[in-house]
């Protein structure tokens, strides 16, 4: 049975990053809405995952590892997307992470224009939002979800 919820686990992790990212880059490119900082970060750990999972597979060995580290890898993703959720309602400030362009005082002034020019968006203004839900609500319900899920898993895979 835990090799049946393993393997179910790691191919919904595998198949739930893939349609996230292409998500993520259809609203994007497709659809014009400019990510922030944060929510270009809260990709890696999808792209983490994927490269997980591809390592799972040629490296079957090492399977409770890679679980564990999905584990880690979403919990961290959680953390990092109710620190952004908070920003968005307004229970925390925006930190440098959200104004990673400014990071140098010492510009140009063609750098300056240049960055007139670009479309800058704040961690705490909500661009696209599904079913009055913003992007960083799901991320953090999936992120719980697959922790939870490879948590379980992890803890119980010696059992059989």
């Amino acid at each position: 049975m835990v090799k049946n919820s393993k393997n179910l686990l790691i191919k919904f992790i595998f198949f739930v990053s893939i349609i996230s990212l292409v998500s993520a880059f259809f609203i994007e490119y497709v659809l014009g809405h400019q990510p922030c900082n944060l929510c270009v970060l809260e990709r890696i750990p999808y792209l983490l995952a994927i490269i997980i999972v591809f390592l799972n597979y040629k490296f079957i060995l090492f399977e409770k590892f890679f679980i564990l580290l999905l584990t880690i890898i979403f919990l961290v993703s959680a953390a990092l997307s109710l620190y952004h959720l908070g920003i968005e309602q307004g229970f925390i400030q925006e930190s440098l992470v959200c104004d990673l362009k400014s990071g140098s005082n010492l510009l140009s002034k063609e750098e300056i224009l240049e960055q007139l020019q670009e479309k800058s968006v704040s961690c705490k203004d909500v661009t696209f939002k599904m079913f009055g839900l913003s992007l960083t609500s799901y991320n953090i319900l999936i992120s719980l979800l697959i922790t939870f899920g490879a948590g379980k898993i992890y803890f119980n895979y010696d059992k059989n």
